[in-house]
């Protein structure tokens, strides 16, 4: 099952190519995500990567969580599912 990663605090020359080269190291890398300002067009310092797996997306936060890159400190860190963030059990409309 693919997952998807988290990675802050990056250089903003950053690029999904370098993205997907760094992290192709712990496995097959689905899609990069690289957040641009819409306002100004550059990119905001972070970033999502989707791994094949959860044991690849493992692999990724071990070897790059706390890595220098360009004198940047990255943090590196497994997203939860979109439900588990919003909650499932209760809601505004759920009794």
């Amino acid at each position: 099952m693919e997952t998807r990663i988290y990675i802050g605090n990056m250089p903003h020359e950053m690029t999904e190519k370098d993205l997907q080269a760094m992290f192709s190291e712990a496995g097959i890398v689905e899609s990069v995500d690289v957040v641009i300002d819409p306002k100004s067009g550059k990119p905001r310092g972070f970033a999502f990567v989707t791994m094949n797996s959860q044991e690849e997306a493992e692999k990724a936060t071990a070897l790059f969580n706390a890595k220098e890159v360009n004198g940047r400190t990255l943090k590196v860190n497994i997203t939860l599912p979109r439900e588990a963030k919003r909650g499932t059990d209760a809601g505004p409309n759920k009794p």
